[in-house]
C-alpha cells in the first residue's frame, strides 16, 4: 500500500491549473504537493494519478513518490485565503501527495530529453490515454538532470462515463492516441520497440497490484459497479485489453 502520512501544515497554494494543489508539510518531516479530494475534478482524478503514477514507477519512468496524505479538520484554521480555506475544509480525510522535488523546474525543451527517456513517457501517455502533456501544459519537471512525469488526472478518461453506462474495455482498447501534440513526440521516431519492452514488463499481476493501491473510499460505485472490488476489476480489464491490443491506439499502428 502507499505510505500514509498526516498533514501538519498547509504551506502555500500552487495556483497552476484548475485543481489548486498545494504544498503541505507532513509528520514524516517531508513536504508534499497535495492534490485535494475537495477540488472540482473529484475523486476520479486522484484515482488516475495513483494508477498512472504507479504504472510509471513500475516501468522505471521517473515519477515522484506518492503517499496518502491525511488532512486533519483543524488544518484550515489559520488559512486567511477564503478559497483555500474552503478547499481544505472540503478535503478533510485522505488526499494524494506527491513528494516535493526541491530545485526541480518545468521542462521547456531547452535541453531536450534523450530519445530513450522520451519513448517510455510517450508510450505511457498513449497507453493511459493521457492527452495532457503538450507544450501548452507539459506536466514534466526536470530534476537530477532527467525528466520526471507529473499530473496524470486527465488520463483514464473512460471512468468518467461509468455513472452513465456500463464499462466497456473493448472501446478503450480501440481508442487511438494522437501523439502529434505531445511535448516529447518529435523525439521519438518509432514506438514499437518501446511497446514490445514496456508491455511485456507490465504484467496482469503488476496492474492488479497498482490498482490495489487506490483507497476503497476513492472508488466511486455505480449501478454497474456495485462495490470497490467491481470497480477495481473494471480498471484491470480496461488496462489489460489496451495493453494486449495496441493495433488501434499505438501511434504508428501495430506491426
Amino acid at each position: 500500500m502507499l505510505e500514509t502520512v498526516t498533514a501538519t501544515r498547509f504551506a502555500v497554494p500552487l495556483r497552476e491549473g484548475g485543481s489548486l494543489p498545494g504544498l503541505v508539510d507532513a509528520d514524516d518531516l517531508g513536504m508534499y504537493v497535495v492534490k485535494f479530494r475537495g477540488a472540482g475534478q473529484g475523486l476520479k482524478v486522484l484515482v488516475a494519478e495513483v494508477i498512472v503514477g504507479e504504472i510509471a514507477r513500475t516501468l522505471q519512468i521517473p515519477v515522484p513518490r506518492l503517499a496518502i496524505v491525511d488532512l486533519p479538520r483543524d488544518i484550515a484554521r489559520y488559512e486567511a485565503d477564503e478559497e483555500v480555506q474552503d478547499l481544505l475544509t472540503a478535503s478533510v480525510g485522505t488526499n494524494l501527495g506527491l513528494d516535493y522535488l526541491p530545485g526541480s523546474f518545468g521542462y521547456d525543451g531547452s535541453r531536450p530529453a534523450l530519445p530513450e527517456q522520451a519513448a517510455p513517457i510517450v508510450w505511457l501517455d498513449a497507453f493511459t490515454a493521457n492527452i495532457d502533456r503538450t507544450w501548452a501544459n507539459p506536466n514534466l519537471v526536470v530534476w537530477g538532470g532527467q525528466p520526471w512525469v507529473i499530473d496524470h488526472g486527465a488520463a483514464l478518461y473512460f471512468h468518467h462515463a461509468w455513472g452513465r453506462r456500463a464499462p466497456d474495455a473493448t472501446r478503450f482498447a480501440a481508442q487511438p492516441f494522437d501523439a502529434s501534440d505531445h511535448v516529447l513526440g518529435d523525439l521519438v521516431d518509432d514506438l514499437h520497440p518501446a511497446h514490445a519492452d514496456l508491455a511485456a514488463r507490465l504484467t496482469d499481476v503488476d496492474l492488479e497490484r497498482i490498482i490495489g493501491y487506490v483507497p476503497d473510499e476513492w472508488l466511486e460505485t455505480s449501478e454497474h459497479l456495485p462495490d470497490p472490488s467491481a470497480v477495481r476489476t473494471a480498471y484491470l480489464e480496461h488496462l489489460v485489453a489496451r495493453r494486449d491490443h495496441p493495433d488501434a491506439w499505438l501511434p504508428g499502428g501495430a506491426r
